[in-house]
């Protein structure tokens, strides 16, 4: 049986880990922001919530980097892009060769950071259609009923071997509901464009998912989104999984369905005074077209925008 280290315990983080310790799996969390380690500790667990019902303490191993030694078979790492490259720095000393690292982190840039520590044959992406919301420090709350939610992976190098299909029929049986693709930029890029759409406008109108869908222009909005980033993508090379009406299919379903009062992860660390995502996402997909000359200025308008949000912060009383 593969143990697992979660490297990031916030939301997306915690979710992952304790839905494979309620699937039987060994799992050890291991986060730098002091205040969730110490909360954690002092707890004796986290408090998890399922939809704000049903609020109880989960037990679990939490470490600071500086703290851990394990020597887990599989890290699975949930950080904001902007942390990851100090928190892998401080978690290097106990990386090794054999240890797989999947990923379910927002935007891109991250599996740059990662290939400076593990070899591109043990990387899986991944994309995570889940909802989570962190309270606070030591509780969280999972959006959606049991069950509720999907995810994408593919390998670095696009060929599958034994372990890979071990951690899939792992994340199986803890209702993480994967799918393995052969197919890693297009995998990883189908979140981004997801992301572009719902995490950007639902942040800069402080509304929730279902919120944003029952907008009637919303088909619109998203399309506008959708259509840059794939003419984006088409230039790059990058072939995705579904077609321009699929992915617009796909954000529909889980406003309206599965996640309809979630407010996505860009959102929370928005109300939370933190800095947001938006450069790794729209920010991305923006950078990529430039590449190619090609102006995906929807984009480009939304991430300043958003920054723009970051920036009147200061003037709220």
């Amino acid at each position: 049986m593969l143990k697992y280290t979660i490297l990031g315990a916030g939301a997306m983080g915690v979710r992952y880990g304790v839905l494979l310790q309620e699937a039987g799996f060994q799992v050890d969390y291991v986060d730098a922001w002091s205040e969730q380690v110490d909360a954690i500790k002092k707890q004796g667990g986290i408090y998890v919530s399922r939809d704000g019902q049903n609020r109880h303490l989960v037990p679990v191993n939490i470490f600071t980097p500086e703290d851990y030694d394990g020597d887990p078979d599989v890290y699975i790492v949930f950080t904001k892009q902007m942390l990851l490259a100090d928190f892998l720095k401080r978690s290097a000393h106990f990386f090794k060769e054999h240890q797989y690292v999947v990923t379910g982190m927002n935007g891109m840039g991250h599996i740059e950071k990662l290939n400076q520590y593990f070899d591109k044959s043990k990387v899986i992406g991944g994309t995570a259609l889940i909802g989570t919301v962190l309270n606070k420090a030591g509780d969280v709350d999972f959006i959606g009923k049991k069950g509720a939610g999907s995810m994408n992976m593919a390998n670095q190098t696009e060929q599958p071997d034994v372990t890979t299909h071990q951690i899939v029929e792992d994340f199986t049986k803890a209702n993480l509901n994967p799918t393995l693709t052969t197919n890693f930029q297009g995998t990883l890029m189908a979140k981004v464009i997801f992301n572009s759409v719902i995490n950007t406008l639902c942040t800069l109108f402080e509304i929730q998912m279902g919120q944003f869908i029952s907008y009637p222009n919303a088909e619109k909005l998203g399309k506008q989104l959708i259509n840059e980033a794939y003419d984006v993508c088409e230039r790059a090379g990058i072939q995705l999984l579904s077609t321009r009406q699929e992915e617009w299919e796909t954000i529909q379903h889980v406003s309206e369905v599965t996640n309809p009062l979630h407010y996505p992860s860009m959102y929370q660390d928005m109300s939370k005074g933190r800095l947001t995502e938006v450069d790794y996402i729209n920010g991305y997909i923006y950078d990529l077209g430039k590449k190619y000359n090609y102006e995906a200025s929807t984009h480009d308008f939304l991430r300043n925008l958003v920054h723009l949000a970051e920036h009147t912060r200061q003037y709220r009383n």
